[in-house]
């Protein structure tokens, strides 16, 4: 019979609701699928003041050695992706990482949205499933907010204007005085950076197999990578627009069993990231979790002087405090 303590720690075992939730559904579909599950979930949906905080990062790696260690390698990885992107040097090391955990025997499932480097961590899968609610997104490297290949598309247009009618030279000027040459290379580094990122991953896993693969590499980078294609960095890639560009997907319709297991995942970590401080969860079928929290502080109202010497009282402000908590 177990003791006061006993009972307390096996209280704080099993977590919260939603904790207890998630482990039951994400053990459900490993058991139907016979492979390892690790789920990569960011709240950026419902925290969006945290930025660059819900995007993919360096510390993401720390919660994939924490979910995969111990795991059976051989019988694969399907992972599940709700991400907006982030660093592409972070994306790089991750993939290299699983690829040789995995020898490349990875699913990815986007039950919502992979977007920018997301759609780059489904690209480097051997397939990818999805649903007719699913989005990947667009690949072109962004800096703050701004499209690499705009910046580039932008100057070529005014090289090619100006050498043509030089009296438009007071037109471009202070559109080109914006950005440093420095700035330019950059942005072309940037862009050929992440088309051959994705080029090589899809060659190697995904269309290995493929008789005509380069020439549908192009044309999904093409897709995928061309701002002047695809014209906003947020645009969301259905499911058939995903299979018409040529990559593998496999529709989460057709098997209705594993369609149900993998949005009943998706929905507890919906419920999870917008009920509790949590903003980014990395998390596998085996109860190991790596999951950063936000707890909110309040910053007491300071008062302020206008002009004339009249006092106005400042509004309470929240800051995000992240914390990392490993199980």
């Amino acid at each position: 019979m177990p003791n006061w303590s006993d009972l307390v720690k096996e209280i704080g075992q099993l977590g919260s609701p939603y904790d207890i939730l998630r482990r039951k559904y994400i053990k459900d579909l490993a058991e139907y699928t016979k492979r390892n599950v690790i789920c990569y979930y960011s709240g950026f949906l419902q925290k969006p003041e945290l930025g660059a905080s819900n995007a993919v990062n360096d510390s993401d790696k720390n919660g994939f050695m924490t979910t995969i260690n111990g795991l059976d390698t051989s019988k694969g990885l399907d992972l599940i992706l709700h991400t907006p992107g982030g660093d592409t040097a972070a994306t790089e090391s991750i993939v290299d990482y699983l690829w040789q955990v995995f020898s490349g025997d990875i699913r990815c499932f986007v039950p919502q949205m992979a977007m920018s480097a997301g759609t780059m961590i489904a690209c480097s899968s051997k397939e990818i499933w999805m649903g007719k609610q699913s989005s990947l997104g667009p690949i072109d490297p962004q800096f703050n907010g701004i499209p690499a290949h705009g910046v580039i598309e932008e100057f070529q247009k005014a090289h090619r204007e100006i050498i043509t009618d030089p009296r438009t030279i007071p037109v471009w000027q202070p559109i080109i005085a914006k950005y440093s040459p420095a700035f330019l290379g950059e942005c072309e580094k940037a862009v050929k950076w992440s088309n051959e990122l994705v080029t090589e991953w899809l060659s190697r896993n995904m269309l290995k197999d493929n008789d005509n693969s380069e020439n549908i590499i192009k044309g999904i980078i093409k897709e995928l990578g061309d701002h002047s294609v695809s014209y906003a960095h947020n645009r969301h890639l259905s499911y058939s627009k995903c299979k018409e560009i040529g990559l593998n997907i496999k529709e989460l319709e057709s098997d209705q069993d594993l369609q149900d297991k993998v949005l009943s995942v998706h929905h507890i970590y919906y419920h999870t990231l917008s009920s509790s401080p949590a903003f980014k969860i990395i998390e596998n079928h085996e109860n190991k979790a790596f999951i950063q929290s936000a707890q909110q502080i309040m910053v007491p109202p300071q008062q302020m002087k206008q002009g004339g010497g009249q006092e106005i009282n400042q509004l309470p402000t929240q800051l995000p405090i992240v914390d990392v908590e490993g199980k």
